[in-house]
């Protein structure tokens, strides 16, 4: 699957940092707005402790992760859904996302300069959904122009895609996000193929001071709060540090983890928060040739999870030979499991679990 997620916030709250240190693309960081012209693209490893220990079982000729695209999206600013601060090239961007990350700048520091002039995460998370807001606007108000010259045909349907797109404008000019809008499936198919900006899911990212890592600090705590109205994730890190990190080998990672009381740093949390937030899981396949972790949609059945493979997997499928990875690393083999009994036969109507050891057998 490639899942792409949107790195946005103002200017100066360490996204690029953040951003280096997630992919180590080298964009560029700079003590002023918009250093970041055009989006930066890095294709980051998903951490995952199973895929290793697999891979010392198995010992292949190649082990592959999981992998998640992030996008550093320039700074956004106040007026950007109207163009200001080359906005709407960078509003566009967002639109191809399938997860938003608001890095909040969440520390004090004079020395660094804060685009509105003092910190206050409420104001700013509040600046950045007014510009896609107002930005989803544009788009709707388009769709109903449209809607309003068709429905003069007396179609039914297009009287019912008028309305649903009529509250959906109402609902946004009172300043709420299209994902806050009560809609069912019918309805939200009027302007399903606008991909509205303020509908993607989000992950907060708060950007504190080393030494309120760990602590948290009373800004952490206002994001944290607006993030449970929505059901968001947040994630603590400190960009500075996260930068250190990215420079070290394992294990020298692990030590300084150790020493700052972490056991993972901010990118790995962030992450794992960005597949939890998406509703995705993890398989893995395990031979000789090669050790691999596959994304999926959790409650995805076998042959789909196949299909990501490759579509003759699903076209052909027969079964799937299923280990859960708590018995694989118990038994040491995939012979052991089976010989054990722990290998299942799994058909076509198996939800794959997260950490399942599949082989699939198809028809070509």
């Amino acid at each position: 699957m490639n899942l792409k997620c949107g790195i946005v916030g103002l200017p100066n709250v360490g996204k690029s940092t953040l951003f280096n240190a997630l992919s180590n693309a080298g964009a560029e960081s700079a003590n002023f707005p918009f250093c970041t012209i055009d989006p930066n693209v890095g294709l980051v490893q998903v951490p995952d402790g199973r895929l290793d220990t697999l891979a010392n079982l198995v010992s292949p000729k190649q082990t592959l992760p999981a992998t998640i695209e992030f996008v550093d999206i320039a700074g956004l600013v106040k007026g950007a859904s109207e163009g200001k601060g080359k906005g709407n090239a960078f509003l566009s961007h967002i639109r191809e996302v399938d997860l938003i990350v608001h890095v909040v700048r969440c520390f004090d520091d004079d020395d660094i300069i804060h685009v509105e002039g003092s910190v206050d995460p409420e104001r700013d998370i509040r600046i950045i959904e007014d510009e896609l807001i107002l930005k989803d606007l544009e788009s709707v108000e388009k769709r109903l122009d449209n809607l309003k010259k068709q429905v003069k045909s007396g179609d039914k349907k297009i009287k019912e895609q008028l309305d649903a797109v009529e509250k959906l404008a109402a609902h946004l000019e009172l300043g709420q996000t299209a994902r806050t809008i009560s809609m069912d499936s019918e309805e939200k198919k009027a302007y399903r193929d606008l991909f509205l900006l303020s509908e993607k899911p989000v992950l907060y990212a708060c950007n504190v001071a080393e030494e309120e890592l760990t602590s948290g600090n009373e800004y952490v705590d206002t994001v944290k709060k607006i993030a449970d109205k929505f059901g968001d994730n947040v994630v603590t890190f400190c960009a500075k540090i996260e930068a250190e990190i990215a420079e070290l080998e394992a294990e020298e990672k692990e030590m300084f983890l150790e020493e700052l009381g972490l056991k993972h740093s901010g990118l790995d949390r962030l992450i794992q928060a960005a597949y939890e937030n998406l509703g995705l899981i993890t398989y893995f396949t395990a031979g000789p040739k090669e050790v691999r972790a596959w994304t999926i949609k959790k409650g995805t059945k076998a042959p789909q999870a196949a299909g990501v493979i490759h579509t003759d997997f699903e076209r052909g499928f027969i079964r799937a030979e299923t280990i859960a990875f708590n018995d694989y690393e118990d038994l040491k083999s995939e012979k052991a499991a089976k010989d054990a009994g722990k290998m299942r036969q799994e058909g076509k109507d198996y939800v794959v679990k997260d950490g399942d050891v599949m082989l699939f057998r198809f028809n070509v």
